[in-house]
């Protein structure tokens, strides 16, 4: 993969091509660009003498010597410049700089305090921000007559080839498709007729990363007109100009249906890592990512010890007794659920097929139980250090926003206003913590075991296990797509949406054999670790 050349660097190869006179063949019968450079300087002294352009005193004259080398004459001297030129071109070809195949200019801004070169304008005044590239149709801001009239801004031309000289847009390009003005971050190339105004275009986006190398050093890249006029551009006959043009216009939207596919295989490899982990979830809470083993105890018995130990909370007064507690078995191929004495058959409740060995419940059967925050006024949250808890009195207060940061932020402390409170939401580690509200709707983690009295926060719900590896089992069950979704379908509201305690209680879990649960686990972790290798 790390081979595959991408779209940019297919379309920078071909305008490479393109410059250096590998895109399209050579024809004999062309006229050679020295005649056109010929025919461009008698349009540029023409152009001078009806008072339309300026006359450059360091006008560029560059020429093959009898030694076949390159030299350049600017006023009477006259130096070679064989090493200055980046690579070799068609014999037909000819090199120059920029300066000589256009007026360059650059833009201005009028004066924001000056309320009349802006009101009302309809003069399209363009910033690089406008720049796409391609060509320009649209101008949202715009400029008054008077404004041009008494600023040093000025109207370019349709055709125009605009290219960004500051900031983040340094070497962006645009074609204007009307006349426009710019700001002084973009500099403007009429071009002297009949050189044609494409080829220059795709001569600037072939050299942008030499512009931006040297825009580089200083606090804002800037390239300026200065270094811009001054680039070697080479010069291919005017045919073969109209040519090279057509043939990127044809290859331009085949590399945007590579681009379109080079996204979709990057999309599909940056997810395929977290599609894999969703489908391995939906496996194991199926009953499909181990083999079952019929030497297991089943789940039944596992379920058993949960109520067992459940009386024994009861007895002590640590948890409520349950007045729905329900009982689901299977009899004659169907589910039947015992609650409060009656009977019912919940075949059309029951999601999926399980393995034999395996039995449904509802949450608040199989957990020990599952509570959420209990209020008991208001107090002020601090960021303490952890140390220091015991002098300051102060509990860890667990939040919903440390699912996703697993404690490495500023932890919350809350005023330990007595033991009575601390009990009712207290926390010692191992506990499932799961969000219940807002964005962060089907976020779970396990709780930590820390040296600090800890409390729950709100917004969330605690779910405590008889054990770790059925705690890690509910969790895997939680974060699998389909454990998603039901909580999903839970969820109401839409200023802060929300699901309950409640429904969680009654929704259905799928259990497996505790040894089951150790395999799935098990498993898990090492395809997991296999999978961040991909």
């Amino acid at each position: 993969m790390e081979n595959r050349m991408t779209a940019q660097q297919l379309k920078n190869s071909i305008l490479q091509m393109a410059v250096q006179g590998k895109l399209v063949s050579q024809d004999p019968n062309d006229e050679p660009a020295s005649v056109l450079l010929e025919r461009i300087r008698k349009e540029k002294e023409q152009l001078i003498r009806d008072g339309k352009i300026k006359k450059n005193k360091k006008e560029s004259y560059i020429f093959r010597g009898a030694d076949n080398l390159h030299y350049e004459q600017i006023g009477k001297e006259v130096k070679c410049i064989e090493d200055e030129l980046p690579f070799e071109i068609p014999d037909s070809w000819e090199w120059t700089r920029l300066n000589f195949i256009g007026e360059w200019k650059a833009g201005a801004t009028p004066s924001k305090t000056n309320i009349k070169f802006y009101k009302d304008g309809s003069i399209p005044w363009l910033l690089t921000g406008d720049l796409n590239n391609g060509m320009i149709t649209d101008i949202p801001n715009k400029i008054t007559n008077l404004a041009l009239e008494k600023t040093s801004v000025k109207l370019n031309p349709a055709g125009t080839v605009l290219i960004a000289m500051y900031g983040a847009t340094i070497g962006k390009l645009g074609v204007l498709t009307f006349p426009s003005t710019t700001n002084q971050a973009c500099c403007a190339c009429e071009v002297i007729q009949p050189f044609y105004n494409m080829y220059l275009f795709y001569f600037l986006m072939e050299n942008k990363m030499n512009f931006i190398k040297q825009g580089e050093g200083g606090a804002q890249p800037n390239i300026s007109r200065e270094k811009i006029i001054k680039t070697f551009i080479p010069i291919p006959p005017l045919n073969e100009q109209y040519r090279i043009v057509e043939r990127i216009h044809k290859i331009e939207p085949l590399i945007t249906k590579y681009k379109k596919a080079e996204e979709q295989l990057y999309e599909l490899n940056s997810n395929i890592k977290q599609q894999l982990k969703k489908s391995i979830l939906l496996y194991a809470i199926e009953g499909k990512l181990v083999p079952q083993d019929p030497n297991d105890e089943p789940a039944s018995a596992l379920l058993e010890r949960i109520r067992k130990e459940k009386q024994k909370l009861i007895a002590e007064g640590k948890i409520k007794k349950d007045k729905n507690e329900s009982i689901i078995y299977r009899r004659d191929n169907s589910y039947y659920e015992q609650l409060d004495k009656i009977e019912n058959c919940i075949d059309e409740e029951i999601p999926f097929d399980i393995p034999s060995n395996w039995i449904w419940s509802r949450f608040q059967s199989a957990t020990l139980y599952i509570t959420d925050y209990v209020a008991n006024g208001s107090f002020a949250s601090l960021r303490e250090n952890v140390k220091t808890y015991k002098e300051k009195n102060y509990a860890l207060m667990v939040k919903t926003q440390d699912f996703s940061n697993n404690f490495k932020h500023g932890l919350t402390y809350t005023d330990k206003t007595g033991f009575d409170y601390l009990q009712k939401s207290r926390l010692y580690g191992g506990e499932l913590m799961l969000s219940n509200i807002g964005a962060s709707i089907g976020k779970a983690f396990i709780i930590p075991c820390m040296d600090i009295p800890m409390t729950l926060a709100p917004n969330s719900i605690v779910i405590k296990c008889l054990n770790n590896t059925l705690t890690q089992y509910i969790s895997l069950y939680i974060l699998s797509p389909y454990g998603q979704k039901k909580l999903q379908d839970f969820t109401a509201g839409t200023a802060m949406p929300k699901f309950s305690k409640t429904q969680l209680r009654s929704s259905l879990l799928p259990i497996p054999p505790i040894y089951e649960q150790k395999r799935m686990l098990s498993k898990l972790d090492l395809l997991n670790q296999l999978i961040e290798t991909l």
